[in-house]
């Protein structure tokens, strides 16, 4: 029982009493007490994606008194919880020192420099488990038993992130970004969507020491854009060169003013005429004001979408659309050319805008 016989020499001449520390189970060890002077960084929790690789961004500081020496070689191990001794040698998955592991994983840090980033080429399902890491310098060695990483497999992959910064408003420059979460940067997935290519690229590395790959477009909204639906998607490689596809959506509510005002004619056969005012805004156009033209100069003669009026007030009409963002005026419409008793309509005859009745 060499390892064991390792750790004892540890508890006896370097760390502080904890005398269950190696009682196996399933999760903390009873009675765990972290050693102050051994300081173990990874994330407590990370998620995989059976078929592909994980990396685990890990790193540890020893205070002066564990006498770490960088000039000496160093070994990293990996253990899994077991039955009866947690440091057991048959719980080790890795170790550094050896040619040949059970699971193919690789130190890819420098030990020597406190870095223990470890990278699983390829994790299934059944390596969904605790794990514990271990670091040998001559006669320094010390188990983060305290600290375990609990790796998570699923089998489906990760939906990527739409993000949009600043306000959805007509005229704006705003930075749409899509993201998807890269648990292993040696093979990063692969992001597309249905915008123009021209994006930006790029990996950041979260304050954990995981990664995110991004894709960034800025773009200068208009009211063309309101309803546009944002697709993006996300591919990771696993293995066999297959990939496992995931994807997202958004759809763009842009705010403008009223756009295409537009003013129409309706006739009735009692005399009357209908106008019409139309728009497209968002928000909504919130209301309606009708004017007209005269020699008289001009005249605010309504509100609504709707206006009513015999077909005798002939002149010069147009009508204004309004929302919270500006306004828009429509072009005009001439009521001229009037006939009382039934209405012989022929037309409409478009001439610069003016709708003739004959």
């Amino acid at each position: 029982m060499e390892f064991l016989d390792r750790e004892v020499f540890l508890q006896a001449h370097f760390a502080p009493p904890c005398p269950h520390i190696y009682v196996a189970f399933t999760g903390r060890p009873t009675g765990c007490e972290e050693d102050k002077g051994f300081i173990f960084t990874a994330p407590r929790e990370i998620e995989a994606l059976s078929g592909a690789c994980l990396q685990i961004p890990c790193s540890f500081t020893v205070k002066p008194q564990h006498k770490f020496n960088p000039r000496r070689k160093t070994f990293g191990v990996w253990l899994k919880p077991g039955a009866p001794i947690l440091n057991s040698p048959k719980n080790v998955v890795y170790n550094s020192s050896q040619l040949k592991n059970k699971y193919d994983m690789n130190i890819t840090g420098n030990l020597r420099e406190k870095n223990c980033t470890t990278v699983f080429s390829k994790i299934n399902s059944e390596q969904e488990d605790k794990y514990y890491f271990r670091i040998e310098n001559g006669p320094f060695k010390i188990s983060a038993l305290c600290k375990p990483v609990n790796v998570n497999i699923r089998d489906s992959a990760w939906r990527p992130r739409i993000e949009i910064s600043g306000d959805l408003k007509e005229m704006n420059s705003v930075i749409i970004t899509c993201s998807a979460l890269t648990p292993c940067p040696q093979s990063p997935p692969e992001l597309t969507w249905n915008l123009e290519p021209d994006h930006r690229r790029l990996t950041e590395k979260n304050t954990d020491g995981t990664f995110t790959d991004k894709i960034q477009k800025n773009i200068t909204l208009s009211d063309t854009h309101d309803g546009f639906n944002i697709t993006c998607f996300v591919r990771y490689p696993v293995d066999g060169g297959k990939y496992k596809v995931a994807k997202a959506e958004v759809t763009l509510s842009v705010s403008y003013a009223p756009k295409n005002t537009s003013a129409s004619i309706s006739l009735s056969e009692d005399g009357w005429v209908n106008l019409t005012c139309s728009s497209t805004a968002n928000p909504p156009v919130s209301f309606f004001t009708w004017f007209r033209n005269s020699t008289n100069g001009t005249m605010e003669v309504a509100d609504g979408d709707i206006y009513g009026l015999n077909i005798t007030k002939e002149g010069i009409y147009y009508c204004v659309a309004t929302n919270d963002l500006g306004n828009q005026t429509s072009p005009e419409v001439h009521l001229a050319g009037q006939r009382k008793g039934n209405i012989q309509h022929e037309g409409p005859y478009k001439r610069r805008g003016t709708l003739l009745f004959h």
